[in-house]
Parts: structure tokens; sequence; C-alpha cells
């Protein structure tokens, strides 16, 4: 494969968190180890490689605590960034996590105040995000947990931070900005156990609020793996529902603590089928990375550049897999048993019903099928080691 194939364009939606960029290093073991850049500088630098857009939490443009002077001349530079180079601003996040008063939670907090201190908070920058052009808006819920169950009902919990995001959802529709909220689950780290740990359960709490048209979300490989689960099985679980608005790929060990590895470092037939959904399924949303230089490196680009390098190299083994002849005639073969039954649970009638009831089957000749599953995942492997 040309290596001029794996340039990126705009065209392929490659997004970065300013916050992966702007991460110098530090680790709960030992001090930065490289010089943290500008956001405007980051900005800058994903424009200068094509990349189409870039995300953001309020505080890693906007210093926490700035005067309303101070905000509007960082979103005057920003805007004229991306008006000189196009690039877009892709999604928006609030950190309710960093500062000392979200210790015992933010939308989850036993105190009323500090619950409507996060409110006020998020609203704020959803007007950012909006005056950037974000159309999703990230909810992490990095300190809604627990270490001590004692210390607050779940039930209740639910209930605050269900609250909440009706109150958000009014204030978007309110405000007329053409935004969709996104919510990115994980199972724990920083608090011991977190709220909404998993896909599914996310799924479920969206069914609760009063505008779940407008909630989707937004799952990540690492935070799947921390629960020992599959990312591809709980991207398409959030694709089936359609509710994948946003993803954020990157690696990681599984049950291990969040180690943000660049996406692909780890496990490489992992990240090829999690790429071969988004594209097989047409995902129309931005492709999202979210991960940390490693800390022996002194600066962000190439960890940038190799992320964009690993998603293009993956995004040509699919089109291989799905034109690779051997491995669609296994397919066609597995998958070409009793063809003429295929459908018939996909409409109930008492007709069908009954049909159903009086059919005969042989459990044994069917269980004697060959299903050469050993043979196809070679050749899987074989794709990606670039033998075929």
């Amino acid at each position: 494969m040309p290596s001029q194939d794996l340039a990126p364009t705009r065209d392929d939606k490659f997004a970065f968190g300013v916050w992966c960029l702007q991460n110098r290093g530090r680790d709960p073991f030992g001090d930065a180890t490289r010089a943290e850049i500008s956001a405007l500088d980051c900005i800058r630098g994903l424009a200068q490689r094509n990349c189409y857009g870039f995300e953001f939490h309020d505080n890693d443009i906007i210093p926490f605590g700035a005067s309303a002077k101070q905000r509007d001349e960082v979103v005057r530079d920003i805007q004229k960034v991306m008006a000189d180079t196009g690039i877009k601003c892709t999604m928006g996040t609030t950190n309710t996590f960093h500062h000392p008063v979200f210790k015992d939670g933010a939308f989850t907090s036993t105190d009323p105040a500090v619950r409507l201190y996060t409110t006020q908070k998020v609203m704020n920058c959803i007007d950012l995000a909006a005056e950037l052009g974000a159309e999703v808006f990230v909810f992490w819920g990095g300190r809604e947990g627990v270490e001590v169950d004692a210390s607050k009902d779940p039930v209740s919990a639910s209930g605050w931070l269900r609250d909440s995001l009706n109150f958000l959802c009014e204030y978007v529709l309110a405000q007329g900005y053409s935004m969709k909220f996104s919510m990115e689950p994980k199972p724990n780290e920083p608090r011991g156990d977190l709220y909404l740990p998993t896909v599914g359960s996310v799924l479920a709490f969206i069914q609760t609020l009063r505008h779940p048209e407008m909630v989707g979300i937004n799952p990540e490989t690492a935070h799947i793996k921390m629960a020992g689960l599959n990312p591809y099985h709980e991207f398409a679980q959030a694709l089936d529902a359609g509710k994948l608005l946003d993803v954020h790929l990157n690696g990681q060990k599984p049950l291990r603590f969040d180690q943000d590895l660049t996406f692909g470092s780890d496990d490489l037939k992992e990240a090829f089928y999690t790429a071969k959904l988004l594209i097989d399924h047409r995902y129309e949303g931005t492709i999202g990375f979210d991960a940390h230089p490693y800390r022996t490196e002194s600066d962000c680009w190439d960890f940038v550049d190799r992320s964009m390098r690993t998603y293009k190299i993956l995004q040509e083994k699919v089109r291989r897999y799905n034109e690779c002849r051997p491995i669609q005639d296994l397919l066609r073969e597995i998958h070409g048993a009793n063809t003429h039954l295929k459908g018939f649970t996909a409409r109930f009638s008492r007709e069908a019903a009954q049909k159903l009831k009086d059919m005969s089957f042989d459990p044994v000749a069917l269980a004697s099928r060959k299903l050469s599953y050993e043979r196809l995942d070679q050749l899987v492997t074989e794709l990606l080691l670039g033998v075929i």
C-alpha cells in the first residue's frame, strides 16, 4: 500500500481531544516529562495535519475562573484559527472532575449547591460549544460514583443526574442550539465505582429521560476493556440502538487502570473489528481519538500522526477483507444453511406461531454441521499480517 494513500484528509473526519495533546506525561508516580502546549497550538497543529476537528473541555481552552473578557478573547482567537484553517470543533464537554468541589460527585453530589454549580458550569460550556459550532456535547461522569456505598443511595443519585440532564436538554431547546448530548460510560476510576458503567446501562438510563431523542452514547475503547468487555460488541450495541453519536478510540490492557494507550497499539485484531464495524455500518460521526502520548515522548505529534495512520491502514484492511474471495466464500458457506427459514420470526402472527410449533427439527443433524471458524480466524490473521 503506497504511503501516500495513508495521508489523512478532512473526509476521514478524524478528531482529537485538546486534552490529549496537552497531556504532560504526569502520572500518580511521576511528574511531568514534557511542556504543556497551548490550546491554540494544539488546534493549529491538528489543522496542519489535515485533521477534521478538535474536541475540548471548557478548562482546556478557558482557564478556571477566567473573566468574561478573557473568555471572549480566547473564543475569538480560536474562531480565527478555525476560519483560517478550516478545522472544526466537533465536540465539547465540561470538566466536572478536577476541582476539589467535585470530590464527591458533580451531578450526583449529596450537596444540592454542588449539583446546581455543576449545572451552571455545564450551561456555560454548552454556550461555548455552540459558539464554536459543536453539535455533540459529551457527559463523562468522572466523579459520579462512590467508594462508600453507605454514603448515597444509587436510585436517588440517578434521579439527581436525570433531573440535571432533563434541565439541560430543555436549556438547549430554549436556546435553539443544534446540539445533541452523548454520555460516555466508564466502570471505575477515578471513583471506586462509577454510575452508568457500560453502554447497556447508559441505553437503559436514556430511556428514562424526558428527551431521549436528544441523548446518545460516546463509547471509549479503554473504558469498555476496563470492564472486561469487548469494544466491538459494545460499539455495536450503541450503533444498533441508533445511539452512537461519537466515538473515542484508544488502546487498553484489560482490567487495569485507564491507560489511554494509542489506538491499535495493544490488540490489532480488536482495533480492526472496531474499524470494520464503523465502516461497514456507515457510521457518519467523527473518528475521535482519546489517548495520551507515551510518557517518554517530548511532544504529541508522533502520537497524532500514528493514530490517524493506524486507522487508515485498518480502513484499507477492511476493504481487502470485504473483497477477499477466500474469506467471503467461507462466510457464504457459514451463513448458507437453511436460507429458506431466514426472517421467519421477523413478524408475529398466530398462523406463523402454529407453523413454527408444527415444524420438525433434527438437533443431531443441526449440530453435525461443520463451522470452519479456525480457518476463518486464520484468514483474518493472515490478512492483518499482510500474507493475503
